[in-house]
């Protein structure tokens, strides 16, 4: 069993956190907070997602804001998708 006690993105898929940090700040202000194109030029969660599993040091900056926010994205509801 992989454990993984202090890692605090365990658990959580790269599009829970895009799709969290959107519904928050919606991707003009992504683009301002982490000013990289996926959230720049025509955003959308699937093209975000699709740059940001190619490119590690723009998933890492993700990440990092989703950790530093997390307190305040855990209150806010994330609308179901189908996948």
């Amino acid at each position: 069993m992989d454990n993984q006690p202090y890692n605090s993105l365990h658990g959580i898929t790269l599009k829970a956190i895009v799709t969290e940090l959107e519904a928050y700040y919606g991707f003009e202000t992504l683009g301002k907070q982490i000013n990289i194109n996926c959230f720049t030029k025509d955003p959308s969660i699937k093209s975000s997602l699709k740059f940001l599993r190619k490119t590690p040091w723009a998933r890492e900056k993700v990440e990092q804001l989703y950790i530093k926010n997390k307190h305040r994205l855990s209150n806010i509801p994330v609308p179901l998708q189908d996948a």
